[in-house]
């Protein structure tokens, strides 16, 4: 009888619990779900990125501009004028840089060649030691070229039209700008019209409260970061069209106008700013050294940027680490090109902040925040430790 037992007892405890087993086969479900939602998501934003674009920008503007509604609300202008004249204004803006920049644009792109020859030319001196490798290397090129057969032919594909493909990129571009101004005046002077259907969708009270709170507090540091970040842009990039004006640059307009874009990626925007900018010092100075003074100039204001100004006004919880940094903007660039990795850390930003106020996506929060956010964490945990020993 007692052996009876024990096997039995042996038996019972080698079963599995069917409640364990229907939780991970739970858990596994869920983990393929979200895989494939993620996946369908990344499908249609490559696919319909004509339509995904501009709508996902147009919420970035609005959030940038939220706080400027809001603060006119409070001293008693109606949210439609403001938001009126904010459009209007960013129209008027947009439509002026336009303007101003088109003509040094095309003229640096069409000189790109002579541009390209002159550089060549001016670091002539620096390619000497490379000459002889460069010959051997052109030796086997004609090598490879003779070696061909004679009969092959090469064959050119024809590719439609230059203007025909520009005049449809640019009806493409007024459209999809007509859409974020639009829509970004709709969403500005909607006023709490959102806020109103989220407390709708809850049945409890405490749901509600809770729901508005988050709503509230996750479009606040949103819309102050992008304001913040935006004004920080612009007057990074005065300080250095006016510096550059003042060394001699040509087009100094263009050349802080690209920084202050181009600052919106991190790292990355301030190395083509720097070398764009040496190109064409290095062509439009007689002096290497004086040459180099509108790079150096460009790099301390971008040091002083990025580790003093940021950090100080926009404060360290909304610091992103540098290995998320770099994906988003690979991912983005991949998805929607060069616009794409522009709105890369502002999303990223926004992914966090959104994170940051669910318990279930905190480890995400956690994975995106820099360094200085976990050593805190740490030190908190330490603290607590100590206390209760």
């Amino acid at each position: 009888m007692k052996a009876d037992h024990t096997a039995s007892g042996a038996g019972a405890a080698e079963s599995p619990d069917p409640r364990v087993a229907a939780r991970a086969d739970t858990h596994l479900m869920r983990s393929l779900l979200v895989g494939i939602f993620l996946f369908m998501a990344i499908y249609a934003l490559y696919f319909a990125r004509a339509f995904f674009m501009p709508v996902i920008l147009a919420f970035l503007l609005t959030l940038t501009l939220t706080p400027i509604v809001r603060f006119l609300r409070k001293h008693g202008v109606p949210e439609v004028v403001s938001a009126t004249l904010l459009v209007v204004l960013s129209v008027c803006i947009f439509a002026t840089a336009g303007y101003l920049l088109s003509s040094p644009v095309i003229d640096l792109i069409n000189n790109t060649s002579a541009i390209g020859q002159q550089l060549s030319e001016r670091l002539a001196q620096f390619r000497r030691p490379f000459e002889r490798i460069m010959q051997i290397a052109h030796e086997l090129e004609g090598l490879a070229e003779t070696s061909q057969e004679p009969d092959v032919q090469k064959v050119a594909v024809a590719q439609s039209g230059i203007l025909s493909s520009a005049a449809g990129n640019i009806l493409s571009a007024g459209t999809s700008i007509t859409i974020i101004f639009v829509l970004s005046l709709f969403l500005l002077a909607s006023g709490t019209m959102f806020y109103e259907k989220i407390i709708q969708s809850f049945a409890r009270l405490s749901e509600k409260k809770r729901a508005l709170r988050v709503v509230y507090d996750v479009e606040r540091e949103i819309s102050n970061y992008l304001l913040t970040v935006a004004v920080i842009n612009v007057g990074l990039g005065t300080v250095i069209g006016l510096g550059l004006w003042g060394l001699g640059m040509p087009n100094p307009l263009v050349w802080g106008t690209m920084a202050a874009l181009l600052n919106f990626l991190p790292y990355v925007g301030a190395l083509i700013t720097i070398v764009l900018v040496s190109v064409i010092a290095l062509i439009s100075f007689d002096s290497i050294s004086y040459a180099l003074l509108a790079p150096a100039f460009v790099l301390l204001c971008d040091v002083v940027e990025g580790q003093f100004v940021t950090p100080m006004v926009v404060g360290r919880r909304l610091e992103i680490n540098a290995v998320a940094i770099f994906i988003a903007i690979a991912f983005w660039s991949w998805l929607w090109g060069f616009v794409g990795a522009l709105m890369a850390v502002p999303l990223l930003v926004v992914i966090k902040v959104f994170c940051d106020h669910f318990d279930g996506l905190s480890h995400v929060g956690n994975f995106l925040a820099a360094q200085q956010t976990v050593v805190v964490e740490e030190d908190a945990v330490e603290e607590t430790g100590k206390a209760k020993a």
